[in-house]
């Protein structure tokens, strides 16, 4: 009796055990402020995980800067200090230029459906996950809102107007792009977009999509919006610690797989209907100029922000694998 009554226990023990190794509380962290649009729906994106795993795997949102600044992400993660993040991956230029060209080829993509097609189609995906891979961190997959908006203390109505404008621009291929169209470039995060503005610092800046600017208050300092955006359209990744990944169950990679495509499509969806209702609003305010460009003005910027392209591809190896790898599938899809 005391033979099968310790076997029984020791059974117990094991099946404990076996459950909470198929158990994940994982810590991700956003390159968006909280309060945002953009993270209201990485906030529900963790709740869907949730649902989706019953419950084997919950996700803590947290906004930028809680644990790391917002460009030692990809370190933090490798390492483990954060289990993955939802992020810009252009922040990582310093590292690398392919983060540049796979983070925010500016000018490459209209709408987030042509972005997520690159790497769900054009074999985007196993590339930046072979350029991920000695970080310690894997790719699993891509997102993207609508093309941004900038905010602006000043009238932009064409390339022409922003020379000498002093403005925020993420490091890599954005910064390069308004530099060669005349501006002042100045790396700030998005947490400092608000004050930099409001105190002058900056005149104008390459921030996020209209609704998230709003929802930061930057129409409150900026009165001359440009949008809709056409320049930049940036690659928001969810990656996750390469080592959690590869120890998890075929099935909760498969929940974490599809829960990236919903959060894809939920994003794009509810920000492209807030950027309408926030167009709106400001019209009616009529202390705000929202700016929309001609088709000419835009070509011209794109046309400058494309030139950009080759030199970073000349950067690193892996920086001419992406520019390979998306000038190829842009041209075989017609958008280039």
């Amino acid at each position: 009796m005391k033979q099968l009554l310790a076997a029984s226990v020791f059974a117990g023990l094991l099946a404990t055990t076996a459950f909470a190794q198929d158990t994940y509380n994982l810590k991700f962290q956003s390159s968006d402020t909280s309060g945002t649009a953009a993270f209201e729906v990485q906030q529900d994106w963790a709740k869907h995980v949730g649902e989706l795993s019953d419950g084997r795997i919950t996700v803590e949102m947290l906004p930028v800067g809680s644990i790391v600044e917002y460009n030692e992400t990809l370190d933090a993660v490798g390492a483990g200090i954060l289990d993955g993040h939802i992020t810009d991956s252009s922040y990582f230029t310093g590292k690398d230029a392919a983060f540049a060209l796979i983070g925010n080829p500016v000018g490459a993509y209209s709408s987030p459906e042509e972005l997520r097609a690159f790497f769900n189609d054009g074999g985007g995906t196993e590339l930046y996950n072979e350029i991920l891979a000695p970080y310690g961190v894997h790719f699993i997959g891509p997102a993207a809102q609508t093309a941004e908006a900038i905010p602006s203390k000043v009238p932009i109505d064409s390339v022409e107007d922003f020379k000498g404008v002093k403005m925020r621009a993420p490091e890599g291929m954005v910064q390069s792009a308004f530099a060669a169209a005349g501006a002042s470039p100045v790396n700030l995060p998005q947490s400092e977009v608000f004050t930099s503005l409001d105190k002058g610092v900056i005149s104008a800046a390459d921030a996020t999509t209209l609704a998230t600017n709003d929802s930061m208050g930057l129409h409150d300092v900026a009165k001359h919006p440009i949008w809709p955006g056409f320049h930049s359209l940036p690659l928001n990744e969810v990656s996750i610690t390469k080592a959690t990944w590869d120890g998890m169950p075929d099935d909760l990679k498969e929940v974490l797989t599809q829960s990236v495509k919903d959060y894809a499509e939920d994003l794009a969806t509810r920000i492209r209907a807030r950027d309408e209702e926030v167009a709106e609003k400001l019209r009616a305010q009529g202390d705000v100029t929202i700016h929309t460009w001609s088709e000419e003005e835009k070509k011209k910027f794109r046309q400058i922000a494309q030139e950009q392209w080759q030199p970073y591809g000349e950067r690193s190896e892996n920086a001419q694998k992406v520019y390979d790898k998306l000038t190829t599938y842009l041209k075989s899809a017609g958008l280039l």
